[in-house]
């Protein structure tokens, strides 16, 4: 059986940062409207599924078509149970990549657990090069936490790592409208800092999101996003990067806001995206989501991953594109580029 799937797995977890453009929604407007359709993910969520159940799951992943699986949150590594659940994938032969805040990285028993762990990689999210421009897009939920923070942490693991090839060390950052020069900005920021990728991302936000009007790229911002990612890639400044292919993939995410057809979509054969209840969908996209049956539902509780992948069906027809889509392209097609020790500096 190949092994050929990525799985991007949400784990229920806090975050010290309230992103108002995070997928998980904020604490405060759960308080009081719990989310309750499919695919809305939440911090408070009473149906998230318990440890043993996240743990029983990670067993079944040896001998089954599943060869990464990136763990994301919330912030993964302030669960407790995290660590644990890394562990039984790296026993099960998966590689582990681990999407991060950064804060958890300040401690260095973190930090070298991770290495310890053999994670194969570390990404941070990092918004601007500017520490006050970061801090008002990524506010601290205490005010205690913030960019230098980040810093520190991507520091304190790279120290860690003592010149070892694993974790990998990047950053990804969320692009706005009113500020593409965060492309090329954060790259040299990253370059300085000595990490190893750099992944930049289009937002991407629900048409219905309150932010929607204010951060997503309109098709009148195609030639400032155009030209910061060109000078990117004409000077990656040692640091690997998606595909040169990924350039036309984000244009072609900004270029619109309505629905058009993915071609080559992996969505469903190659990757699939479980979140913290257990649901697990062919992608993250909000609109593939939502177009899913109730009969063709599925969840990770009581399953096998030997099985439960064991039936992809390619969706190479879909025609529910999304922003979501652009930002699954380096989970599957440019990971391994990203991970390869070879591919810079």
């Amino acid at each position: 059986m190949p092994r050929d799937v990525t799985l991007l797995w949400a784990l229920r977890s806090p975050c010290a940062f309230a992103c108002p453009h995070c997928y998980f929604g904020t604490i405060e407007e759960h308080k009081d409207n719990p989310p309750g359709q499919a695919g809305v993910l939440s911090h408070l969520s009473r149906t998230d599924l318990p440890a043993s159940a996240l743990t029983a799951f990670a067993r079944t992943l040896a001998g089954s078509p599943v060869e990464r699986v990136v763990i994301a949150g919330g912030e993964p590594l302030d669960w407790p149970g995290a660590l644990e659940v890394i562990s039984l994938i790296k026993d099960a032969g998966c590689q582990v990549v681990i999407a991060t805040n950064g804060v958890p990285l300040t401690r260095p028993h973190v930090a070298g657990r991770l290495v310890a762990l053999g994670a194969d990689g570390v990404s941070v999210s990092l918004d601007s090069a500017d520490a006050e421009t970061n801090d008002q897009m990524r506010p601290s939920r205490s005010g205690r936490f913030g960019y230098h923070d980040v810093l520190e942490g991507i520091r304190t693991l790279l120290q860690a790592r003592a010149g070892k090839p694993a974790p990998r060390v990047g950053i990804y950052t969320v692009v706005t409208r009113s500020r593409p020069q965060e492309i090329t900005d954060v790259a040299r920021l990253a370059a300085g800092l000595g990490v190893d990728y750099y992944v930049p991302q289009p937002v991407s936000l629900a048409p219905g999101h309150t932010l929607y009007g204010q951060l997503s790229h309109t098709p009148g911002d195609v030639t400032d996003v155009g030209e910061h990612l060109a000078r990117l890639y004409s000077d990656p400044k040692g640091l690997a990067l998606p595909d040169p292919s990924y350039i036309q993939r984000f244009i072609a995410a900004v270029s619109t806001h309505d629905n058009g057809h993915v071609p080559e979509c992996f969505g469903g054969a190659r990757l699939f995206f479980i979140q913290p209840d257990g649901s697990v969908w062919d992608c993250p996209s909000d609109r593939r989501i939502a177009a899913t049956a109730p009969g063709r539902r599925r969840t990770i509780r009581d399953g096998d991953a030997r099985t439960l992948f064991a039936t992809r069906p390619a969706c190479t027809n879909c025609s529910l594109f999304s922003r979501d889509c652009v930002n699954m392209w380096p989970l599957v097609l440019d990971m391994p580029r990203l991970l390869n020790a070879g591919a810079s500096r």
